[in-house]
């Protein structure tokens, strides 16, 4: 059985989320404060034409614009979230770097977006791609940092799960038969 978590390790291991986290919230906030301040709403800038701009746009909605007049539920549930990353971050095992890496960028991208919910009543984004004929999509680097966090805790996933079901199947082997848990129907 695992000992409790001392408050020490609690904190010491929020050395690597606070960091990051802030860092993704302070540059999605100044990148957007830039726009904000330079480009009318609506405006656009052609960088790679036709597949990259800069287009400063406000989304009250989820990703793509969808549900626009739920921002708020967006704005409750980002919350509730960023309170459960932080509550939870401890127990992520030290060696599983990638996660902890994953989960300070979706909370900084969360915290970012929940920021200009709460101030703004909208995300601010500008970050324009579009794939002629297939999608057209404006986002901002709160939204990158946590579709970012998100593969870099599906890669740590899919590198350490192999792992650990060898190293369960090492320890099921190497036990004795009285030591094995009961099997169905006996």
């Amino acid at each position: 059985m695992k000992s409790p978590i001392s408050l020490n390790d609690r904190l010491r291991s929020y050395a690597l989320l606070f960091p990051l986290a802030i860092g993704v919230l302070l540059i999605d906030q100044l990148t957007k404060s830039a726009v904000m301040r330079s480009m009318r709403l609506g405006e656009s800038i052609s960088i790679i034409d036709p597949v990259f701009s800069i287009t400063y746009s406000e989304n009250t909605g989820s990703a793509f614009g969808l549900l626009p007049q739920a921002g708020s539920v967006f704005l409750v549930l980002a919350v509730i979230i960023c309170t459960l990353m932080l509550i939870f971050y401890p127990r992520i095992d030290r060696s599983l770097v990638l996660t902890r890496i994953g989960v300070a960028l979706v909370l900084g991208g969360a915290l970012g977006n929940a920021y200009d919910r709460a101030t703004i009543g909208a995300v601010i984004d500008f970050i324009h791609y579009t794939l002629p004929n297939v999608i057209s999509n404006v986002s901002n680097l709160a939204d990158h940092a946590i579709v970012g966090g998100v593969i870099l805790i599906l890669i740590d996933s899919w590198i350490t799960e192999p792992r650990r079901r060898a190293k369960e199947k090492a320890q099921a082997e190497s036990m004795s038969p009285a030591d094995a848990p009961p099997t169905e129907g006996a």
